[in-house]
């Protein structure tokens, strides 16, 4: 399984919003900056997660990016099937009828096996859990008095 990095810079933005949650429209210059992801390519990004519900966005000077719901209340899955979609290790899994042996395949049954471990991993991960996650990685190591 390879999640592109299309799904990668979606989730990195999600949890950057998630992140700076409640401080107003974050601008897309301000996110690509922060997770090293080229600006022009996450803007394309963010337009398909507003398209879809997970951000609302506002153009302008005072525009930027919000998410759309409480981050504990987006799963990780539903972001990266959106802009990735379907996350079968084989393409058999969603489509048998692209390989003659699928009706009798012992490896397709465990291939959809991961498939559905890794589908409840991502189901049970939300964007808060991530952002929780992340604050406590960047913060290891700095003394606060």
């Amino acid at each position: 399984m390879h999640v592109s990095m299309k799904a990668d810079y979606g989730v990195r933005a999600m949890v950057d919003l998630a992140q700076h949650q409640g401080e107003g429209p974050v601008q897309t210059a301000e996110i690509a900056a922060r997770q090293s992801v080229p600006e022009p390519y996450l803007d394309q990004i963010l337009t398909t997660l507003n398209k879809y519900g997970f951000i609302r966005s506002r153009r302008g000077p005072q525009g930027g990016h919000l998410l759309a719901a409480p981050p504990e209340k987006i799963a990780l899955q539903a972001v990266i099937t959106t802009l990735e979609g379907h996350l079968a290790p084989l393409e058999c899994l969603n489509e048998p009828t692209v390989c003659t042996l699928s009706s009798a395949c012992s490896q397709r049954e465990v291939w959809r096996s991961v498939e559905e471990a890794v589908q409840s991993v991502l189901s049970s991960t939300s964007i808060a859990d991530l952002a929780n996650r992340q604050r406590e990685l960047t913060s290891y190591g700095m003394y606060h008095i």
